[in-house]
C-alpha cells in the first residue's frame, strides 16, 4: 500500500512540474476568449519572440478543437475617433492546419454592433512561418465607443505574436477589412455642385 501511495505521489509531482513548465501566464490586461478558449493554452512565452524578447502565444491542446481561441484586449476609441488606424504586429506560426491571424473590431456604443472588422480571414497565416509583420487598417467612426483586438488561432497548431502597434494613417492607405461605416468625414464641404 505504501508503494502505491509513493508511486501515486510521484506521478502527481511530475504532472505538477510539467504543468508549471508548459503552462503560459496570461499577460496583464489581456484575456483569453474565442469559441473554444479552454481548448487552447494562451499566455506569455518568455524569450520566444524576435531577438529573444517575450511573445504571446496561443497553442491548441485538443486534436480537434472545433473552434478558435483568441488572446485579446479592448480599449476605448476616443483617441482615434474619425481617424483611419493601422494596427500592426509580428506573428509566426507552427503547424497551423486551418488558419490564424491578427484581428481588429470597432464597436458602437456599449458594444452593441460591430462597425468595422478584419480578422485576416482573406489573407490567413497557415502552416509553419517565420516572424513576419502583418497589418490591419480600419476607419474608427465618430460614433465608435471601443475597439477590440488580438490574435486568433482556428483549430490546431501554435502561433506567437508580439509588438502590437497602433498608428493613425491618412486616407491614401487602403482599409483591409469590412466596414459598416467605412467613410470618414471630409475635412471641408466637397462636391457641392454634384459634378463628380
Amino acid at each position: 500500500m505504501i508503494f502505491m501511495t509513493t508511486k501515486f505521489l510521484k506521478s502527481i509531482a511530475i504532472a505538477s512540474i510539467a504543468f508549471v513548465l508548459f503552462a503560459f501566464e496570461l499577460p496583464d490586461h489581456w484575456h483569453a476568449a474565442g469559441s473554444e478558449p479552454k481548448k487552447y493554452d494562451m499566455g506569455i512565452e518568455k524569450g520566444a519572440g524576435p531577438n529573444g524578447k517575450n511573445a504571446a502565444t496561443i497553442k491548441s491542446k485538443d486534436r480537434h478543437p472545433n473552434g478558435f481561441g483568441t488572446l485579446m484586449q479592448t480599449s476605448v476609441a476616443d483617441k482615434y475617433l474619425g481617424k483611419r488606424v493601422r494596427m500592426s504586429g509580428y506573428m509566426k506560426s507552427e503547424d497551423v492546419v486551418d488558419w490564424a491571424g491578427l484581428w481588429l473590431r470597432v464597436d458602437g456604443v456599449n458594444g452593441t454592433r460591430a462597425m468595422a472588422f478584419d480578422n485576416m480571414a482573406k489573407r490567413p497565416v497557415k502552416g509553419t512561418t517565420d516572424w513576419r509583420k502583418y497589418e490591419i487598417v480600419l476607419n474608427i467612426p465618430l460614433t465608435a465607443s471601443s475597439f477590440s483586438y488580438g490574435a486568433l488561432l482556428c483549430e490546431t497548431g501554435q502561433i506567437w505574436f508580439t509588438d502590437i502597434n497602433f498608428e493613425i494613417v491618412d486616407n491614401t492607405v487602403p482599409t483591409t477589412g469590412e466596414c459598416e461605416v467605412c467613410s470618414l468625414p471630409e475635412q471641408q464641404p466637397v462636391n457641392l455642385s454634384f459634378e463628380n
